[in-house]
This record gives C-alpha cells, sequence and structure tokens, in this order.
C-alpha cells in the first residue's frame, strides 16, 4: 500500500490505528530520527534538518502541518485534560458507542480539598490511560495543555476552580503527584502523555473593572514572584521534570511573559535546570500576537514574534508566528538556529512519547476503549469527590437517618445539577448523577422544585412550587451556589456573596422550621455567614464541582455511608472583601488598600478559614517525634551538603518523617486530614501568621484507635523569602502546629547566622517596550490598574 493511501484511509477512518509516522516503509526509514538506539536529541535534530525554512515556519504553530513530502503527518499540539479528556481541538469523541465518553472527575479545587497526593496521582494516571486509549484510535494527540497551577489569591478569578487552592505549597505537591500520573513517572523511558504547566506566570485575572487578560500587567515585588507566584511551576520543572510549559497573557512588571527571556531562559531554563530534555513552551492562545497589541511591548508584527521566538516560546497557539515570521527572517530577527531549537525541542517531546517508535516496543500502544471509563475508573471518580466534599457546619443533625425522614424537598438550581457538576474544560462523560438522581435512589419521597431560574435572575415567577415541595416533606436540603454562568475562563466574579434570590429563598424556607441543610456549590467560595448564623439551617456542604458521580458523593455524605474529611483549600472571606482590595494588586502582604492575602497574611475575619472542615467524630493530636530545643544552622547546612542533594532546600530537616499520632476519640470512623503548619518569628517582618508546610490524609480511623502521619520536613520547610527573592534559612523561634485550631504545638529555634539555601537570579533593569506608533496610551486599564503600580514605586 503506498504512503499516501494509508494517509488517506487513516485519516478517513477513526476506528484504524492512531496516525503516526511510518519509520519502516515511509520516506524518514534511514534517518535517524527513526533510529530507536540514538538519543531524543540527535533523532529529533536529524529530522529537522531536512526541513526547508518555510517547512520549519510552517510547524511553529499548535496546528502543524507536518512536512507531507517527508512522510511526516499533521499534528495537533492543543489538547486538554485538567479533569478528564476534554473538549479541545485535539479530541475527537464519537457520537456513540466507543469514544463517546471518559471519565469526568472532580474540579481540581475540589481534589485539592482532598488533601491526598496518592488520590491525585491516581485521578491523573486514569487521566492518561483513557489519553493514550484515544490516541490510538487517532481520536487525539499526545500533549495536554493541563494542569492550571496558578494560585487561587483572588476570590474573584473566574479560573480558580481549576486550581488546587490558594496555597503554594500544597500546589506545589498536588503537581508534583499529578505529573507523576500524566507522565508515567518523572523520567520514564516513554511517557504516557506530555503534561503542561500553565499560565507561566501571575496570571490571575480574566476580566474586572476594565482590566483585561490579555494586556494586564501584573506589577509584583520579587518577594512576592518568589514566595508566591512561582513555588508551583518551580516544582513542575525543577521537582517533576514536566515536559512543557505554557507562558500566559498577562505582563509581569512590564514585560509580556511570552517574550521574557528573564522568565523563560533565566529562570526556567537555567535556574531551575529544566533542561533535562528538550522540553518546550508554548503561548496561551493568540498571546503572541498580544505582544503587539495591546500591550504595545514591540513596535511590529514582525518582532513581536521574534522577540517570543527569541525569548524561548517554542509553539505558537494560533497563526501568529507562521504568518509573520517569514519577514522576521528576512528582516534578519531571528537566527534560523533558534527556529531549529524551537522544532527539535517539540520533535524531541513526541521521540519520548513514542511517536516514532514501533507499537510493540512501547506499553502505552496497545490501549483501546475496554482502558476507558472502568469500574475502577468510575470508582476513583466517586472517590474524589467524596474525599473533597467539605462539611462547615453541623449541629448535629448529620449524618441523617433515613428511618426518621419520609420525605424530602429537593430544591435550587443545583438540585437537578449534571453537566453543571463538570464545571469548565470538561469532555463527553459516561454519566452525570445528579443529586436528584441520587436522592431518588433513597427509600424516601423527593419533591424536587428548581425555584431559582439561574444565578442572573431575581425573579419569583418559579418560586410557587418551592413551597409546595417544602410543605409536603419533613425535611429541607437546598442546592445552590454559584456556577459556570458567573465564575469561568474570561468571567471574573464581581460579587462573592450569594445573591439576594437565592438568600431570599434559603431565609424563608429556614422559617419553615424544618430541618434543612445548604449544598453550597461552585468553586469560588462564597460568604455564607448568613447561613452559619441562622439556628434554623442544620448543616452546610461544599461540593465543589463533584463530577460524573457528585450526586451520589453529596448524598452519601449526608446519609452517613461516608464521613466528610475535606478540608477548605481557599480561605472563604467575607463579602465586603471585594470592596477592600482590586483584583489588580498583586501583593500579598497588608498594605494601603489591601487587606491582605491568603490565610497566611489576611488580617481580618474569615467566615472559614484554609483548612476548615468539619468532621462525624472527634480528634485528638500528639507529636510523637523527639524535637531538640535549638537547632544550629551551620550543622543543618552541613549535614546537607554531605547528603549530595543538588537543591539545599530540598534537604531533610529532621533525621526521619515527623511523627503524628491522630486518635479518634469519637464513635464514627473517619478519614482525617493531618495539617501541618509553622509559625514563629523569623526572617523578614511582617512575619506570616502561618505556613502549611505539610500534610497528609489518614483512612478509616476506628473509634477509639490512632493512625499516624509521617510528614516529611526540609530546609525549604523552615525558610522564608527576602527582599530579592533569596531563601534564607534564618535564626529565631519556630513552632510546628497540628491543624488550623492546633491541638498540639511544639517548639524550637535556629541558632547561628543566616544561611541561603537558593540565590535568585536578578532580573534585568530598564526593560521597556518600544511601543506602537500612533497608539501611545490607547490600552489602558481600568479602574484598580494604578494601584499595582502604587506599590511597585
Amino acid at each position: 500500500m503506498s504512503f499516501l493511501l494509508l494517509t488517506a484511509i487513516l485519516l478517513l477512518g477513526s476506528e484504524v490505528s492512531a496516525f503516526f509516522p511510518d519509520c519502516v516503509n515511509g520516506p524518514l526509514n534511514n534517518n535517524t530520527v527513526c533510529d530507536t538506539s540514538a538519543s531524543p536529541l540527535s533523532r529529533a535534530t536529524a529530522l529537522i534538518s531536512l526541513f526547508t525554512i518555510a517547512e520549519k515556519i510552517n510547524n511553529t504553530g499548535s496546528t502543524s502541518p507536518g512536512v507531507p513530502r517527508l512522510g511526516l503527518p499533521p499534528y495537533q499540539w492543543w489538547q486538554e485534560a485538567l479533569h478528564g479528556v476534554a473538549s479541545s481541538p485535539g479530541v475527537n469523541f464519537s457520537g456513540s458507542g466507543d469514544y463517546s465518553y471518559a471519565t469526568s472527575f472532580p474540579q481540581p479545587i475540589l481534589m485539592g480539598a482532598a488533601f491526598d497526593d496518592a488520590l491525585i496521582t491516581d485521578v491523573a494516571t486514569i487521566v492518561s490511560t483513557e489519553a493514550r486509549a484515544f490516541n490510538n484510535a487517532n481520536r487525539t494527540g499526545l500533549d495536554f495543555w493541563t494542569p492550571n497551577i496558578n494560585p487561587f489569591k483572588d476570590p474573584r478569578w473566574g479560573r480558580g476552580q481549576e486550581t488546587p487552592g490558594e496555597d503554594a505549597f500544597h500546589l506545589s505537591s498536588y503537581v508534583h503527584a499529578l505529573i507523576d500520573g500524566l507522565q508515567g513517572g518523572y523520567d520514564p523511558k516513554y511517557k504516557r502523555i506530555v503534561a503542561t504547566c500553565k499560565h507561566f506566570a501571575g496570571y490571575d485575572l480574566e476580566t474586572w473593572n476594565g482590566n483585561f487578560r490579555y494586556q494586564f500587567d501584573a506589577q509584583m515585588q520579587t518577594q512576592d514572584m518568589v514566595e508566591y507566584y512561582m513555588p508551583p511551576f518551580q516544582s513542575c520543572a525543577r521537582d517533576s521534570n514536566v515536559g512543557a510549559f505554557m507562558c500566559s497573557y498577562n505582563a509581569v512588571n512590564g514585560v509580556p511573559t511570552c517574550a521574557d527571556p528573564y522568565l523563560l531562559q533565566n529562570i526556567l531554563r537555567e535556574h531551575w535546570g529544566w533542561t533535562n530534555e528538550q522540553q518546550w513552551v508554548v503561548s496561551d492562545c493568540d498571546a503572541i500576537q498580544n505582544i503587539y497589541l495591546p500591550h504595545e511591548w514591540a513596535s511590529s508584527r514582525e518582532q513581536a514574534v521574534a522577540a517570543a521566538l527569541n525569548a524561548g516560546t517554542d509553539i505558537n497557539c494560533g497563526t501568529y508566528y507562521q504568518n509573520h515570521l517569514p519577514a522576521a527572517f528576512d528582516q534578519g530577527l531571528f537566527n534560523e538556529s533558534t527556529l531549529d531549537r524551537a522544532l527539535i525541542r517539540q520533535y524531541s517531546s513526541l521521540i519520548r512519547l513514542g511517536y516514532f517508535d514501533p507499537p510493540e516496543s512501547q506499553p502505552y500502544r496497545q490501549y483501546n476503549f475496554t482502558d476507558v471509563n472502568t469500574p475502577e475508573a468510575q470508582q476513583l471518580a466517586y472517590k474524589a469527590a467524596v474525599e473533597g466534599i467539605t462539611l462547615l457546619k453541623n449541629d448535629g443533625l448529620l449524618p441523617l437517618s433515613l428511618s426518621s425522614v419520609s420525605s424530602i424537598a429537593l430544591i435550587g438550581d443545583w438540585a437537578n445539577a449534571t453537566q453543571q457538576m463538570q464545571g469548565n474544560y470538561y469532555g463527553q462523560p459516561p454519566y452525570l448523577h445528579s443529586p436528584l438522581y441520587a436522592a431518588q435512589q433513597l427509600n424516601v419521597t423527593v419533591n424536587y422544585a428548581q425555584g431559582i431560574g439561574g444565578q442572573g435572575d431575581p425573579t419569583t415567577n418559579n418560586w410557587l412550587p418551592v413551597w409546595k415541595a417544602a410543605e409536603a416533606s419533613d425535611f429541607i436540603i437546598f442546592a445552590g451556589g454559584i456556577d459556570n454562568s458567573v465564575e469561568s475562563e474570561g468571567n471574573d466574579r464581581i460579587s462573592i456573596a450569594w445573591t439576594g434570590a437565592q438568600l431570599d429563598m434559603i431565609g424563608q424556607l429556614a422559617l419553615y422550621g424544618k430541618p434543612m441543610i445548604v449544598l453550597q456549590m461552585g468553586g469560588g467560595q462564597i460568604d455564607s455567614s448568613p447561613l452559619v448564623n441562622n439556628p434554623n439551617i442544620s448543616a452546610l456542604l461544599w461540593g465543589g464541582y463533584p463530577g460524573q458521580d457528585g450526586g451520589v458523593a453529596l448524598f452519601d455524605i449526608i446519609t452517613g455511608k461516608v464521613a466528610p474529611a475535606g478540608r477548605l483549600p481557599i480561605t472563604q472571606y467575607p463579602a465586603s472583601y471585594i470592596h477592600e482590595v482590586p483584583m489588580t494588586d498583586m501583593a500579598l502582604r497588608p498594605g494601603p488598600n489591601n487587606p491582605g492575602r491568603t490565610y497566611k497574611w489576611y488580617n481580618g475575619t474569615a467566615v472559614f478559614e484554609f483548612g476548615s472542615g468539619l468532621h462525624y467524630t472527634n480528634f485528638t493530636a500528639q507529636i510523637k517525634s523527639s524535637i531538640q530545643q535549638s537547632y544550629n544552622i551551620s550543622t543543618l547546612l552541613a549535614k546537607c551538603n554531605a547528603s549530595n542533594e543538588k537543591y539545599m532546600d530540598r534537604c531533610s530537616f529532621l533525621p526521619s518523617a515527623l511523627e503524628v499520632a491522630i486518635s479518634n476519640i469519637g464513635s464514627v470512623s473517619s478519614d482525617y486530614v493531618t495539617l501541618l503548619f509553622l509559625t514563629g518569628s523569623f526572617g523578614p517582618a511582617p512575619y506570616p501568621k502561618k505556613s502549611l508546610v505539610a500534610y497528609q490524609r489518614l483512612f478509616s480511623i476506628s473509634p477509639q484507635s490512632i493512625g499516624t502521619a509521617n510528614l516529611n520536613l526540609t530546609l525549604g520547610s523552615l525558610a522564608r523569602v527576602d527582599e530579592q527573592g533569596n531563601k534564607v534559612l534564618y535564626p529565631g523561634d519556630y513552632a510546628l502546629m497540628v491543624d488550623i485550631q492546633p491541638m498540639v504545638m511544639v517548639n524550637f529555634t535556629l541558632v547561628g547566622e543566616p544561611a541561603v539555601l537558593d540565590e535568585w537570579p536578578q532580573p534585568p533593569t530598564n526593560r521597556k517596550g518600544s511601543g506602537v506608533e500612533g497608539l501611545e496610551g490607547y490600552f489602558v486599564g481600568g479602574y484598580g490598574s494604578d494601584v499595582a503600580q502604587e506599590t511597585m514605586s
């Protein structure tokens, strides 16, 4: 069969094998790229040497045409898999039958609430297995632009639901576990898929008060950058060997990230050593166009594409490279060797995925649809939802005994939620079990009424069925909150309060005096203090976006089939917070027009703290490990140097893991999330209230039994960041605390001279864009944009 005929058949038929280069009979069979004994770098270099300059430029976009004369097929770099294989340009779901669905896990914000890194690895392994099965059926590529690992610092951010939460350490640990599952280890011979950490860096604004992500300049102090915005990306690059990064729409301190060699070269590749392989950077979609307008960093389109390519952005999501690199090349704005570097990085990555290798020599080329949404995957999707759901209030009503209930009123616009449960970046699930579905599986009468017509509906036309349902029932559940209609990509929230209509309806339902539960749904938190303070509301559960089995998970917790143990991965602020700080202010510490951000620095009173979460039982804690009263910094460094650890912040602080005994002193078997915080007076003032330094979820601790958490502490756990961004071990007074309201605390001191664990590369000075003639002052930020500038002055 001729190569062209084979190509046509593969492109037309979705039921045949995936479309890979033919290294046996194709034009490349004698090229080094097909030599499996050669290194990926040598193989990719040999392939790119065959391209003409026009073919090189044609393949710089996310939709690559390949090189037909070489038998190199087209390739789509853009696939999504935030919490399951998701609809995106490179993913093709069939209308029915095989490959018409994939497992839909909860959104990361809810999985983050589980504080269970092993769960995250298991979920990621299922996602990458299903991605490989789709790829083998020619229904997806091998590169997935996930995870979103920007910290969720402002409750209004529309994409906060895509992240595991607000704490930089938590995100760093979560993403380390995730990449292990997505890529099949940190240095495998063949990767399952290539993951992409995004959005690098300082990205957490969509559109707010006339400020747009496409032109926003995130002004931040170096101290805040290193302490908060960078750790998850360091975990991706330095500690997890992720295959790809995505640079963001925004600028950081005046420079668009996709055109910033300080970020993409000095920090990412050099400082973090992200050069073990030929990993690549992709722009967020059309972020390269934005370098020209509206950022006005480059004075011409040719200079914009050259600036991005030279800085280290290897793939353009979009078409700006293909359109404008030819003229930029003619003008001598970049060298052909720079173009080669970008393409070699891309194809070296595909080589590590087995793209050019015989299928029989690879572990993942045999997967098919029988590996999609298996019983194990279904159980894991349920488990991920159960582990994350968080109990915020309970007057003793829960767990609900069904023997005392004959009828339930299930009310609200989340009561019969189906697709809502997936959040954004979702695919086609095998099923969506709503709260109504789950309630109907119980041996009770269910009286359902939606009532509220949606987030923006203030009308009461649909309210009459609500009162009928409440009157006919001896128990009331209201399921509401927020959803993608108010929080999503491109859509920041303007309020963090319950809507007036929802709060009115909840208040009226509470007046019936019947036992009542509220399910607070959605990714970002909303101020639930009116519900907490209402004595007629017995219980409050936060359910996030719980995925394909979310309704069942919620009702299994309500009825006590499983016990809740989730912890809020974000702070729930009072509704007035939106009046106190603009979204554009990137500062963490309290200051003018800023009460502080996250649990570390907020100087107000949170409705619910980061880490909040109740149980159906009670626990006590005891630290079993021996902690010295004092440690000498020079002695700690000497032990670190003797360990031959390349990065000093990863050296162990204690000889072994800190053992914490957790005793269940109640009557219900339950999981328990052990959160270990550090506090004290050391390093530069002001001091954070506390910092999460370790966590571990313990499972099914029986009544009157003990579980033991083994928590690893490093020198980096104790370090602070100075104004230049250096991580420093300081002398001073330290304390370790278990849980948000400390159940146990141990104190110690560090003595000696401060020691730098990591020296941060300083940014170049006077980095200014050239502007676009005739458009000076045209693109300006809206209200609040000047506050960020003031904080930097």
